[in-house]
C-alpha cells in the first residue's frame, strides 16, 4: 500500500531530510575552515623549541632558543623539533575529533 509522496517516504519528510543534510554539510565546511585557519603552538624541551602550525597541517614557523643549539649534539635538537611537531599534529587531530562529526566510513 502506497502512502503517497515520494516512493512511500512522504515528500515533505524527504525534503526536510535533504535540508538537514545540506545544513550539516555547510556546518562541517564552516568548522573545517575555522580549524584550518587556527594556529596550534607546541613546545618541547621546556620551551626551547616551538612549532606553530595551522589546522590544515601547514607549518607556519619554528623557533629555537640559542641555548639549545649545540653543534656537538644536533641529534637532540632534531628530537626536540620532531617532538614539538608531533605535539602540534596531535593537537590538530584532537580538535578535529572534538569539532567535526564522525561519519560512517571515515
Amino acid at each position: 500500500m502506497a502512502y503517497g509522496g515520494f516512493n512511500g517516504f512522504g515528500g515533505g519528510n524527504m525534503q526536510a531530510l535533504m535540508r538537514q543534510a545540506q545544513k550539516m554539510q555547510e556546518d562541517m565546511q564552516r568548522t573545517r575552515a575555522e580549524i584550518d585557519a587556527t594556529e596550534f603552538t607546541a613546545r618541547s624541551g621546556g620551551g626551547m623549541v616551538e612549532v606553530v602550525m595551522f589546522g590544515n597541517k601547514t607549518l607556519k614557523g619554528v623557533k629555537i632558543k640559542q641555548e639549545v643549539v649545540d653543534p656537538d649534539d644536533v641529534e637532540m635538537l632534531e628530537d626536540l623539533i620532531v617532538s614539538a611537531f608531533n605535539d602540534a599534529m596531535n593537537q590538530i587531530s584532537k580538535t578535529e575529533k572534538e569539532k567535526l562529526p564522525q561519519l560512517p566510513g571515515m
